[in-house]
């Protein structure tokens, strides 16, 4: 009996070959709104790196043309991590890349800041911690963010809206793309991809920071609005600014059981460290 069971089914595998069904992506694609060619391919999720701390990367591609994308972020709670404004020159180096600058400083994290000339000088208004910086708020039409801290306690706010004596550390980058959760209009630039760095503040008061890791292209500052203005992925902010970007954009964080740097192609003079409370 066994042997004639075998047999028919030996005949229907040779005359009815098995058809493959097709199976679901692990992880449903989404298209923006704002750039139908543009699909969220892998969301990912929060890592825990130390107390206080996640990492996340989010994986984009770009059908036309072709461009994979991952934004790689950090997330920081500020009751256990506090952010720093650093000048390279604090550290003795007149520029350096944001690891070299997270090591000598001790940082746990760290991010490109402010615009600056050929020469380092900042090209908006920076205010650092024992240091003259540059009190000067600029009226670009591209600089119109703050990103500040007083009293240790970090804030975004816009230019028009900002005096130098209401933080104790401050820099002035931009465009600011969100604004108490509105999008704001960006008028210089508004399509034009390329690789970003940014820093955010969500509705728990939680710190965001994040750079576009890619080789070719990056995001455009309206695809960023959406990405961090909406609660698609549990990245959501309701202040973010854009930081220097292109060849500037760089990240670096160190945790227990992970270690990201995405760098750059020059030296910085100005970052974002990130610390422990009590260091």
């Amino acid at each position: 009996m066994a042997c004639r069971r075998s047999s028919f089914l030996f005949f229907l595998l040779l005359f009815f070959p098995a058809v493959a069904l097709p199976q679901a992506p692990a992880h449903p694609t989404y298209k923006l709104r704002s750039s139908p060619g543009l699909i969220v391919t892998e969301p990912g999720g929060w890592k825990i790196i130390h107390k206080g701390s996640e990492f996340r990367k989010l994986t984009l591609q770009r059908a036309e043309p072709y461009q994979a994308i991952d934004l790689k972020m950090v997330r920081f709670d500020t009751h256990w991590v506090i952010p720093r404004i650093m000048r390279s020159l604090q550290l003795n180096p007149k520029g350096a890349n944001v690891k070299t600058l997270a090591e000598k400083s001790g940082a746990m994290a760290a991010i490109n800041a402010n615009y600056f000339d050929e020469k380092g000088k900042p090209l908006g208004f920076l205010k650092v911690a024992a240091d003259e910086g540059n009190w000067q708020i600029s009226k670009s039409s591209l600089f119109t963010g703050i990103f500040g801290i007083k009293d240790r306690l970090p804030f975004i706010i816009h230019r028009d809206q900002f005096s130098p004596e209401l933080a104790d550390e401050g820099l002035q980058a931009g465009p600011l793309l969100l604004h108490k959760g509105i999008a704001l209009p960006v008028t210089r630039g508004a399509g034009r991809q390329s690789r970003r760095s940014l820093i955010g503040i969500d509705k728990e008061q939680r710190l965001i920071i994040a750079v576009t890791d890619s080789l070719l292209g990056g995001l455009t500052w309206v695809e960023l609005q959406e990405i961090f203005g909406s609660g698609q992925w549990q990245a959501q902010t309701t202040d973010l600014l854009n930081l220097d970007g292109g060849g500037s954009a760089q990240l670096y964080v160190r945790g227990m059981q992970i270690e990201e740097h995405v760098p750059g192609t020059t030296e910085v003079p100005v970052v974002i460290g990130f610390f422990h409370k009590g260091k």
